[in-house]
């Protein structure tokens, strides 16, 4: 991979990568699927292809932000040479979780089970984000005091502009939709899915509760969303799953009950299957927020 620069910054106690800002140019590192313990925010400035991540496809073009969690399987499959940057960044360098009223990305650009995990970029923030980036370039390379406190607070805004752009784009999209576009139903089932997700875990639940068949149900979201009701349902348990094991000190039998399951085994598998790791190497390779798990 070609680089103009490369910034990283490692976690002194475990010397793993704590946050990073690099360059690609004319070429896709992207073009296989990795697993990575840290956080992607991937700014494609040139090019256009096609972005694979949680079983979908998806069509990107020049000036397109994507963002995936740790452990989210992505690839790019690039249509002509991409150029742009990465800034990764450690669930203990900074933590939606424990953030997400501050900075809203979660749900929004991370954990968002309903929208495709990328943001067209427009030219203000564009310029916002260059502004940033160059901020960060010049704290990494002149390291001073405080230096952790003061590239979370770049990285915040970077996080804040991209979360304010999307959820733009998404109410402008929402508002271009006719009633018979966007059912009332798939509303009221979000919030279902968000108030039930630990006791119910079976489409036909959720289909009983909208008084329709299973099946319609799925033919509207897989138009809509471009899941199953499965899938949706899977994803947010997964999403609470990891949460928990991140920042708690809870046993995956613990945390596997409180999601509805009495079998951690079968949890376990569930959990794999939906996050192609497993709870306890998720937690042993994300990390475990030891400071908050004991307040």
């Amino acid at each position: 991979m070609e680089q103009r620069d490369s910034f990283t910054l490692t976690n002194p106690q475990t010397g793993n990568l704590a946050f990073k800002l690099c360059y690609f140019e004319r070429n896709n590192p992207f073009d296989h699927i990795d697993k990575h313990n840290y956080y992607f925010l991937i700014w494609i400035q040139q090019g256009n292809g096609i972005i694979k991540a949680d079983f979908n496809t998806y069509n990107f073009t020049p000036n397109t932000l994507l963002s995936f969690s740790p452990h989210q399987p992505f690839l790019l499959e690039a249509e002509s040479s991409l150029s742009g940057l990465v800034i990764n960044f450690h669930p203990d360098f900074f933590c939606i979780h424990k953030h997400h009223k501050e900075v809203a990305c979660h749900g929004v650009l991370f954990n968002n089970i309903y929208n495709p995990p990328f943001v067209d970029v427009d030219a203000k923030a564009q310029a916002n984000f260059n502004m940033v980036v160059e901020q960060i370039k010049t704290e990494m390379q002149n390291p001073a005091l405080a230096q952790y406190e003061l590239l979370v607070s770049y990285l915040k805004i970077f996080l804040i502009t991209a979360s304010r752009l999307k959820t733009e784009q998404q109410s402008e999209i929402q508002k271009e939709r006719s009633d018979t576009e966007e059912p009332f139903i798939l509303q009221n089932l979000k919030n279902y899915i968000e108030t039930h997700y630990k006791t119910k875990h079976s489409a036909s639940e959720y289909a009983d509760m909208l008084a329709i068949t299973p099946k319609a149900l799925t033919k509207l979201t897989k138009a809509h969303f471009n899941k199953t009701l499965t899938d949706l349902i899977s994803e947010r348990i997964i999403i609470e799953a990891k949460r928990e094991l991140y920042l708690t000190n809870k046993t995956v039998k613990e945390i596997a009950f409180e999601l509805g399951y009495n079998d951690e085994y079968y949890f376990s598998r569930f959990f794999k299957k939906n996050a192609e790791v497993s709870p306890q190497l998720y937690r042993d390779t994300v990390g475990f927020d030891r400071i908050s798990a004991l307040q």
